[in-house]
């Protein structure tokens, strides 16, 4: 086959460098946000954080305005202040151009030596108590501790162990009693039954008590012997749980007068003992840290109208480094002066892409509110049905540009903090041709279950007729979905004596 040289010509789309570190910068949340900002700091001198004042004032049509640091950077950067020319120098030979080609990644031009250095919390002007914590402690840990401080033995400490480690995050024994018998036998092979059953009676008064019971019975009853014995009630709470817990769980009342022959008070009294204690006796010694969310915009009303605002403390004041920036020879191509032009040239990139992200962060939050505003005014009852499509076409951004700002972005409103993702539901058609949110419908569903008698319960279709009666037509079964969703029971178990 004979070999040929063919030339062809072609279009294609293909994102540059700096488009492709503006949409990085677009997707990241608040605390990423702040760990990028962090490292460039540390591998561009030309960074700095703005110290003092946050905005500069200029001159706008013979009066003072505000321009915001971030801009007032972005403004002396482009205008060469800062970078001087020395006198008698060539102009300018070689400069790094404004727009990279499209067909070189970051990387290629750039040295990002990012660093894991952090600042301490007292630089920071953190409390030291607020960054450092004693580490997760978990049951297991909490548990092993308190052994350690129990007189045992030898033997009933190797017992003790393998309880401890058979007991899940739950509270609850994992294993038979059986299978932690035949695994002590390897170290104890003359280990009894009964030897096991004392040790784990010990655990199971451990910190939290009733940890190690091998079902709930047997946890709620541990915990109640733990009560005093004066306790009023003890005693029938006692038999209901050894004897009728099943008829509780499945809130048949009726059945457990008649068999525990008490009045519909004393039987409200007992189950009352009974919700004060705690099933899960586990989920105390958490393991998981609280999540802290950093809202990116604030929302407030001022003067009647519902206004949006960046907020100041999301990200820190940058500017270039005016210092180093007029170190920087036009015409001089040394290794360090192209070393010095290479990060000023990076630094206003970094200041532009930072710049269209609040941009366009706010531009899409200022949508939102405007187009929600009955929520905020009424609640989510209120909220109006909105796709992604809606605020693409508002804003005149693409679909996935929106759905890249309003992912782990928040919004600090008056009503709390909402992620901006919170705002986009679905629609449900109502009787008059109009549309209703699917927020607003649990809205509503969360509502009926709350003003509900609670000794007889809405069932689904019940509230699917009901929001009916109102112009709102939803199948019983999302009914069922919305209500699960949210974590309402049943009707069955939403049951309670009045």
């Amino acid at each position: 086959m004979k070999q040929t040289l063919q030339l062809k010509l072609g279009q294609h789309l293909t994102m540059t460098p700096q488009l492709q570190q503006a949409i990085r910068l677009l997707q990241l949340s608040t605390v990423e946000l702040q760990l990028e900002i962090q490292q460039a700091l540390e591998s561009n001198l030309m960074l700095e954080i703005a110290e003092g004042d946050t905005a500069e004032t200029d001159t706008v049509n013979g009066e003072e305005t505000e321009v915001p640091a971030l801009e007032a950077a972005l403004e002396g950067a482009e205008s060469g202040e800062g970078e001087e020319l020395a006198a008698g120098e060539a102009p300018p030979t070689q400069d790094i151009p404004e727009e990279l080609p499209v067909d070189t990644h970051w990387e290629e031009i750039f040295d990002s030596g990012a660093t894991s250095f952090s600042m301490p919390a007292e630089e920071e002007g953190r409390d030291f108590f607020e960054t450092h914590d004693s580490g997760v402690r978990t049951l297991h840990d909490h548990l092993v501790w308190q052994m350690e401080l129990t007189p045992f033995s030898e033997r009933d400490r190797t017992i003790a162990t393998a309880l401890i480690d058979a007991i899940g995050e739950d509270g609850y024994l994992q294993l038979p009693l059986e299978e932690v018998i035949e695994g002590l036998r390897r170290d104890l092979p003359d280990v009894e039954p009964e030897e096991v059953e004392a040790v784990l009676h010990r655990i199971q008064h451990f910190d939290p008590v009733g940890v190690g019971a091998r079902d709930p019975r047997e946890c709620l009853r541990i915990q109640l012997l733990h009560l005093p014995e004066d306790t009023p009630w003890r005693d029938e709470a006692l038999r209901l749980v050894e004897d009728h817990l099943d008829l509780l769980a499945g809130r048949d009342f009726n059945q457990l007068m008649r068999r525990m022959k008490l009045d519909e008070g004393a039987l409200r009294e007992v189950i009352g003992l009974i919700q004060q204690l705690d099933p899960h006796p586990g989920s105390r010694i958490s393991t998981e840290t609280a999540p802290y969310v950093i809202p990116d915009v604030f929302v407030f009303k001022r003067n009647g109208r519902w206004q949006v605002e960046l907020n100041p403390e999301a990200t820190p004041r940058l500017r270039i480094n005016p210092h180093y920036a007029g170190l920087v020879r036009r015409a001089d191509n040394s290794a360090d002066n192209t070393y010095l032009r290479t990060h000023l040239q990076e630094a206003r990139w970094f200041l532009k892409s930072l710049q269209s992200r609040h941009e366009t962060l706010l531009k899409v939050a200022r949508c939102i509110v405007d187009y929600q505003q009955e929520f905020f005014e009424h609640g989510e009852e209120a909220m109006k049905p909105l796709v992604l499509r809606d605020v693409a076409e508002a804003v005149d951004m693409h679909e996935s540009t929106i759905s890249r700002v309003t992912t782990q972005k928040y919004m600090h409103t008056p009503r709390g903090i909402f992620e901006f993702k919170y705002f986009f539901s679905s629609h449900v058609s109502t009787a008059d041709g109009g549309e209703c949110s699917a927020t607003a419908i649990r809205a509503m569903i969360r509502r009926l279950v709350a003003e509900e008698d609670p000794r007889k319960p809405l069932s689904d279709s019940r509230i699917a007729q009901m929001l009916a009666d109102r112009g709102i037509q939803v199948a019983r079964r999302t009914i069922a979905k919305y209500r699960e969703a949210m974590g309402i029971p049943p009707s069955n178990e939403r049951r309670r004596l009045a």
